[in-house]
């Protein structure tokens, strides 16, 4: 049985065309790297390297030996590097999904600062709205904005609640009458915020009345930033995450609509597959993005 010792050793061999050089690069004495090849020759009946004052060569059975075994040796070497890395929390690679509003307004400062922090992991972020099964889509972390977690497939961390408000532009009010309560609601401009389509329902609250309102006659988008657009520019009435409306409402671009009746918060949530144990690259930027969260606890940015 041939072991992959002396295939990594006529591997080194061939390339520096030196015994001496070769035995530097893998941490043996010259002696004990002729003895292996040696050795691999007698094991495979044949010779495989040609020695020469100058240099050392392989022979067209060499060649065609390295040529099968080169791939295999590549391969276990890669996979070895990639166990090693998934068990050490400072190096590796994370695949991440995330919703796009929350990804562009907040993620690059985050990311930003756990590249720094560590520099030998790397990110590879999918940007999208729907809610992806990060099973399927071999996801190793999913950072969710949605109502309290239904899939009983997967693991999650509730990180905090997010506050939304029915926002609205000024100059639909010219247009309709601006409502008190929400039966006064009109339907046909309550634009729906839906990841599968569909109506939504908005949930108010206020002393001791509770309100449910269906949206989405006429409009219905999987993207937030799409629907605060519209609102911005007097097409309807949604209800959206703080992190997406703060400015606008900040700028008098929109303003809150009934801000007496309070509606549901929804979650910031991490979710990952079933996993056994954690893995430590995951691990590591769950921690990071805990800490960031509670220290920005209304998700704002510098930016």
């Amino acid at each position: 049985m041939i072991e992959l010792k002396p295939i990594r050793v006529l591997r080194a061999v061939s390339d520096l065309k030196s015994f001496s050089l070769a035995a530097r690069e893998l941490g043996i004495a010259p002696a004990s790297a002729t003895r292996i090849i040696a050795q691999l020759e007698r094991d495979l009946g044949t010779q495989l390297l040609v020695r020469t004052t100058r240099q050392v060569s392989l022979t067209s059975a060499g060649a065609t030996v390295l040529a099968q075994y080169r791939p295999l040796l590549e391969r276990f070497e890669e996979v070895t590097r990639s166990l090693q890395r998934a068990n050490q929390p400072d190096k590796g690679h994370l695949r991440l999904t995330a919703p796009v509003s929350l990804g562009v307004t907040l993620l690059p400062q985050v990311i930003s600062g756990f590249r720094l922090a560590y520099p030998n992991i790397s990110v590879e972020i999918n940007f999208t709205d729907t809610l992806l099964d990060v099973i399927e889509e071999n996801c190793d972390l999913a950072v969710r904005v949605s109502g309290p977690p239904t899939d009983k497939s997967t693991i999650w961390r509730k990180l905090c609640e997010v506050p939304r408000h029915m926002i609205a532009a000024p100059s639909l009010f010219e247009r309709i009458p601006r409502p008190d309560h929400p039966r006064d609601l009109n339907p046909d401009f309550l634009m729906s915020y839906s990841a599968q389509g569909g109506s939504e329902t908005w949930d108010f609250s206020h002393a001791v009345s509770n309100v449910s309102v269906q949206a989405g006659r006429n409009i219905v988008s999987n993207n937030g930033d799409f629907l605060y657009a519209l609102a911005v520019a007097g097409d309807g009435i949604c209800v959206l995450p703080d992190f997406i409306t703060d400015k606008g409402l900040a700028s008098g671009q929109v303003e809150q609509v009934m801000p007496n009746w309070s509606i549901t918060s929804l979650w910031l949530t991490l979710y990952y597959p079933p996993y056994e144990q954690l893995p430590p690259v995951v691990g590591t930027f769950a921690k990071y993005f805990e800490a960031f969260v509670q220290n920005h606890p209304n998700l704002e940015t510098n930016t």
